[in-house]
């Protein structure tokens, strides 16, 4: 058995310390948010925090985490719209099909975590994931607004 930390409850799961992090947590916990894209950890649709840092579920051990503190995007709010990162990507309707948002949302709450006021190269570098509809001028916007969120109150930019 695994004990895992998701989202601040434990899961005592029944599967392969070699099992991918994605697939527990989706299969054996029964959290859809986190998605499946690419497998190889390329595309970040599969995004989760562990301790803190966004790293990409569907290329981690899920037996490697076992004494981590793991957020998925259903952890990043109690409501799921009142984290900075929720609520500007909202108001920029950043979503068309939607696949990739999980993991962009989760990518963009670990960047503002670290730099609560990116710059552009920042977040050039740090947001990788693939997004196929291509709105990557909306996701920009969204980090931005976000920024602001969370520079003009703090407490809700700690994910």
């Amino acid at each position: 058995m695994l004990k895992l930390d998701i989202n601040g409850e434990i899961h005592e799961v029944d599967a392969d310390p070699d099992t991918p992090l994605l697939w527990v947590i989706r299969e054996w916990v029964g959290l859809t948010g986190t998605k499946y894209g690419c497998g190889i950890a390329e595309c970040g649709a599969c995004s989760v925090h562990i301790d803190g840092v966004v790293r990409r579920s569907c290329s981690i051990a899920a037996g490697s985490v076992t004494a981590a503190k793991i957020v998925t995007i259903e952890g990043l709010s109690a409501d799921g719209l009142s984290h900075p990162v929720q609520a500007a990507w909202l108001q920029h309707e950043v979503p068309q099909c939607g696949y990739c948002q999980s993991g962009q949302i989760m990518a963009a709450a670990a960047l503002l975590h670290e730099k609560p006021n990116p710059t552009e190269a920042d977040v050039a570098q740090v947001i990788s994931n693939i997004c196929r509809c291509g709105t990557y001028q909306r996701i920009k916007a969204a980090i931005d607004t976000a920024a602001a969120l969370t520079v003009a109150s703090p407490a809700n930019g700690k994910a």
